[in-house]
């Protein structure tokens, strides 16, 4: 079942190096914009011991999930869905169709920008900074938090999937996906400085706190049973409308070259 994304993904990376200055200013900026996620927490920190019930070391498990997350959509999401805006206003999208693959994983995995993984390094480092200082999690909170960003990374991904459809109908839809980047920035803040509906909005219509804050007290061990199965709910409820709304584009898409 990995065989054909893998290989997608390895086709992919090579493209991508093809143009070593371009590749090599990607990497930088990759840099600099992992830098620039963490730069605020110092700042904010500095002044105050705590926000909102969180310690400094425990919101930089946010912002380390947060990292991973934009590494996720940088690296995958934004490329391969960003692709399928173009490949339908242009006619390009005709080629990916006729291939012999399912159509929403050729289209999710036929390219990869390789200057996100910067920002998956960072991830690491940031995470494993902040449990260098707040001790191991137990093997049962570390499992819980692995649950919780697989679930948000697939509510997170039927989300992205489902604004690129709407490019079926309305071709131009680049705006919304700038609106959708920057209100997922909020996430890069633990869940708890929110309230009311913007919470509520944060972890079910932009979900993008169950791949960050909803980890991060995984393995704080403040994430209760509820919480973890409307994580679960949500993430499997975007996944399958989204694809019923793919599904539903490809049959009534035609083709912009003809």
């Amino acid at each position: 079942m990995l065989r054909v994304p893998l290989a997608l993904a390895r086709v992919a990376v090579m493209a991508a190096m093809q143009y070593r200055a371009s590749f090599l200013a990607e990497m930088a900026v990759g840099v600099l914009a992992a830098a620039g996620v963490a730069a605020p927490l110092f700042l904010v920190y500095a002044h105050v011991p705590a926000v909102a019930g969180w310690s400094f070391e425990e919101a930089l498990l946010v912002t380390a999930f947060f990292l991973a997350y934009n590494a996720f959509v940088a690296g995958i999401i934004e490329p391969n869905l960003g692709a399928v805006v173009d490949g339908v206003r242009v006619g390009q999208l005709d080629y990916m169709l006729i291939r012999p693959v399912d159509a929403q994983l050729l289209l999710s995995f036929q390219k990869v920008a390789p200057a996100a993984a910067w920002e998956l390094l960072a991830s690491l480092a940031v995470g494993g900074v902040a449990l260098s200082r707040l001790g191991p999690p137990t093997p049962m909170h570390a499992l819980a938090a692995l649950a919780m960003l697989g679930s948000g990374v697939a509510a997170t991904y039927g989300l992205w999937l489902l604004v690129t459809c709407t490019s079926f109908w309305f071709v131009r839809v680049d705006n919304l996906r700038f609106l959708l980047g920057a209100i997922t920035d909020a996430g890069r803040w633990p869940i708890g400085v929110y309230s009311g509906w913007v919470r509520i909005a944060l972890t079910t219509v932009v979900p993008v706190a169950l791949v960050t804050s909803y980890p991060a007290m995984a393995l704080l061990g403040r994430l209760d049973l509820e919480l973890a199965l409307g994580s679960v709910a949500v993430a499997a409820a975007s996944l399958i409308v989204s694809r019923l709304v793919l599904l539903r584009a490809l049959a009534h898409y035609t083709s912009a070259s003809s």
